[in-house]
């Protein structure tokens, strides 16, 4: 426990616990992170990850449905971002302060009725509130990484926060293809139909697995909140993580905004189904999360960490080899070679990212489990935003350069990933 961390922790009232365990510390055998509930875990961050992501490919249908102008048509995908961030900041800091199982299972079931609403709206206004509702309560899943972190035993806690961490990334890549995949055979009202569904089922579930785990802290909501600056202006480790995170995720980002628009021209030419395998395929880098998780809680860390951010740089590069023909390869002339190499990149590039963020959480839930709700906030809220200027950066690269443009700006991450990271270690050496 760092000496900021324990300064933040004093500057809120704390009282006896209400439970015989304590949040670390679990006493009672119901409340041990076993591998069948490790895997419930996984899966359930998993689905609710899908509430967010999945809007993306589903911008035109919806825009058509319900008559939105134009320049209207990009809100369907911002407003469930800007929504899960605002839950970030507002919503998760409570896990430090109310009992988690009762704020997990309700948020969540708010959650499905405001994919409920969503999925019958008629109208823009009503869409655009319901999917912004639906967005902040969906920063359920920074509640649960938290809780599951807290059942584990430190000397575990890596692994634990990998396996977790598991479900979120798969959930992210095969949100795209699942939404396209029911919406273009069902409707998008019928994926969102689904999604409350799967919501409101896994709250009940939740609600019958969760321990009950009660914070220490006792102080007002709006002194939690002024905290989330003191713990931000404080923790060192926090601000080196963050920032990797969000750097990396700005590589993410760019490659997955913009691969779509490559593989639907030639010498790819691939329809939605085509996009959609693509991507299923990209997310085999997800499995090495549970590996990172391991390798950081046997006290090699500090390779993987390294080992990750060249794989990043490697996999950028192979991108670009393959889809810009840097190098002197020609895609035009091995297509199918092209394809293949565009494959192991992505795969690759998934993996570097996700090794990183993973050893990243599990610093920062080591550090201080009276902040753990509120340092996990940030450390999202911080990497949400090199997501988004990934993103921006590479339609403005697309636009001005082509995938080659694309391929720079994620270069620019990944470098910059690699050099902050070197600089983080030697300080902390």
């Amino acid at each position: 426990m760092t000496q900021s961390a324990d300064s933040c922790a004093r500057s809120l009232p704390h009282g006896p616990s209400t439970l015989a365990e304590s949040a670390d510390h679990p006493a009672a055998p119901e409340a041990v992170l076993t591998a069948p509930l490790t895997f419930f875990f996984a899966a359930a961050v998993g689905v609710i990850i899908v509430n967010l992501s999945a809007a993306q490919p589903l911008t035109g249908p919806i825009s058509e449905s319900l008559k939105l102008r134009p320049e209207l048509a990009g809100l369907v995908a911002m407003l469930p971002q800007l929504g899960y961030a605002a839950g970030l900041l507002l919503l998760v800091p409570l896990c430090d302060l109310v009992e988690n199982r009762r704020l997990i299972v309700r948020t969540l079931l708010s959650c499905a009725i405001f994919l409920g609403v969503s999925a019958l709206a008629r109208s823009g206004s009503s869409f655009f509130v319901a999917a912004f509702l639906a967005g902040a309560t969906s920063s359920v899943i920074q509640m649960l990484v938290p809780m599951a972190a807290s059942m584990a035993p430190a000397h575990r806690r890596g692994r634990a926060v990998g396996n977790v961490m598991s479900g979120v990334m798969l959930g992210i890549l095969l949100s795209r293809p699942l939404a396209s995949v029911v919406a273009g055979s069902f409707g998008w009202r019928v994926f969102y139909g689904i999604e409350a569904c799967a919501d409101a089922l896994l709250a009940v579930v939740l609600a019958m697995r969760l321990p009950r785990r009660t914070p220490h802290a006792h102080a007002r909501y709006t002194a939690l909140l002024r905290s989330l600056w003191t713990l931000l202006r404080t923790e060192r480790v926090l601000q080196q993580r963050a920032t990797l995170a969000a750097l990396a995720l700005g590589a993410f980002s760019a490659f997955w905004t913009a691969i779509a628009l490559l593989l639907a021209q030639p010498p790819f030419s691939l329809g939605m189904q085509g996009i959609a395998a693509f991507a299923l395929a990209g997310a085999v880098g997800a499995i090495v999360t549970p590996l990172a998780g391991y390798l950081g809680d046997r006290g090699a860390e500090r390779v993987t960490q390294v080992v990750a951010h060249l794989l990043t740089i490697a996999a950028v590069l192979v991108l670009a080899v393959a889809g810009a023909g840097w190098g002197g390869f020609s895609p035009a002339a091995h297509p199918g070679l092209a394809l293949a190499l565009l494959v192991a990149g992505a795969a690759s590039l998934d993996a570097g990212i996700i090794v990183d963020q993973t050893l990243g959480r599990r610093a920062i839930n080591l550090i201080n489990p009276e902040t753990r709700g509120r340092m996990n906030a940030l450390f999202v809220g911080i990497f949400f935003v090199g997501g988004a200027l990934g993103a921006v950066l590479s339609g403005a690269a697309w636009a001005a350069a082509g995938w080659s443009g694309v391929c720079l700006v994620m270069l620019t991450f990944s470098i910059a990933v690699f050099v902050c990271g070197f600089v983080a270690r030697e300080r902390r050496g």
